[in-house]
Parts: C-alpha cells; structure tokens; sequence
C-alpha cells in the first residue's frame, strides 16, 4: 500500500516535502490546525529545528502546540531536528554576556523536552537532518500501514480551543515537574493562574496528584530570591570540550 501524509502548507516551502516525494510517498498538502504532518488517525507530527525550538519556547508556542496535539491525537510525536550544540556556533569576537546568554539557552531547551516528555508524555525523536526525517516519517507510516494500525491520515475537523486558555495551561505546565494534567487541575481549582501561583503550600498539596513535596518545590522557586549567576570565564570555555 502506498505511504500517503498529509503535510501542514507552512510545510510546503521546506525541504521534508520534496524529500518526501523522493522517497516515494503521496503528499497531501492541507491547513492543518494541529501538526506539522499526519500519518494516521492517531498521529500527528510536530517538527521543530533547533533555532525553532528555542523561539518557539520564549513565545510560548511550544506548550500550546503540545496540549493541542494530546488534546487530539492518542500518539502524538515530537520530532527535533538538528544538533543542540549549533546553539554555541556564535562569532568568536562576541563578548562574554552574549555568549553567557547562548551557553544558558541549552539548560532551557533541556527543561523544555523534560516537560514535554514527562508532563505531556510526548515522545521526543532527534534526526540530524531534513533527510533523516523524512526517512522517519515514510518508516513510520510504513510499520503503521504493514502493523494494521492505519489505513491512511485522516484529517479531523478539529475546533480550534480557547487560545487564552490554553495560554494560561502552557504558564502553568511550565513549572517543574507540573504536566497538562496538573496544570488542568490547578486552574480548575483556582480559576487563574495567578491565584495558582499564589497559592500556599497547603493549597497546592490538597490538588489530586500533586503531594507535599512537589508543592513545597514549587513554592520555593517562586519564592526564592533571584542570585546573579557567576560570569562564565571566556577562557573556561575555550578549554571545554561540548562535544564529550
């Protein structure tokens, strides 16, 4: 049987669809609400480069994509393409605050893949490149079809929610070791997220799921004093190796 996804038209001016179309598959091109790539009724794809990912966690976009995808799909996957390390591909006359900036993003894209893969239970693929996914795409597609778990992508008529609300889920999911699940719980009970964030230690532990400890840390990072971390010495990072 033929390997059939339907791709996202944003989609449309990379790399994946040709390469897609090389490789032997039929490409559907619709405006997908939710996804990046189809490949089933149970799976929708969400691709981000290294340099999209990030951006795409400082606007927030990230976490709102991920509740869409659980909301929707029973198997959504994450598919991050590129090598982290090109984060530190930076002018060598930079100066030392910028480049204590680009050393400090990676720990964010680490907290970030924490939170999708243990708060949203995403799976999270790396490929090295625009080739290497879209042979992930065509294998995946094929094991479903040669598995009988698919006969094809199916486009849903998926009602695009409150975005506000969604927005106040990514705030709160952000918080370490609080997935869409609590972060649904935790607006239920408090009706916003300030009053979320706000709320003592007691409040917090009383929510199904959530426990003493993972209230009293929550509280702790929101409460503690910002310290100015050290300045990273330029010297110190010539010598480091990253690639180790």
């Amino acid at each position: 049987m033929a390997v059939r996804i339907v791709v996202d038209e944003r989609e449309r001016n990379s790399r994946i669809p040709k390469l897609l179309h090389q490789a032997g598959a039929f490409i559907d091109f619709a405006q997908l609400k939710v996804g990046d790539y189809i490949i089933s009724s149970e799976t929708a794809i969400e691709r981000k480069t290294i340099h999209d990912l990030l951006s795409s966690i400082y606007d927030g976009r990230l976490f709102v994509q991920c509740s869409e995808l659980v909301q929707h799909y029973s198997k959504p996957v994450l598919i991050v393409e590129g090598n982290i390390l090109t984060l530190l591909d930076i002018p060598a006359e930079i100066d030392n605050n910028r480049l204590k900036i680009h050393v400090d993003k990676i720990p964010q894209v680490y907290e970030a893949l924490s939170t999708i893969a243990l708060g949203f239970r995403i799976p999270i693929i790396h490929t090295p490149s625009s080739e290497y996914t879209s042979q992930l795409l065509v294998t995946m597609v094929d094991k479903s079809l040669r598995e009988g778990l698919s006969n094809g992508p199916f486009l849903k008529k998926i009602k695009k929610g409150n975005i506000e609300y969604i927005q106040q889920l990514s705030v709160l999911s952000s918080l370490p070791n609080i997935g869409h699940k609590l972060a649904v719980r935790m607006l239920k009970k408090f009706l916003t997220p300030k009053r979320a964030l706000n709320a003592s230690v007691a409040e917090l532990a009383r929510i199904p799921g959530f426990g003493t400890l993972r209230a009293e840390n929550i509280r702790r990072i929101l409460d503690n004093v910002y310290i100015e971390k050290v300045e990273i010495d330029q010297k110190t990072l010539d010598n480091h190796d990253f690639t180790s």
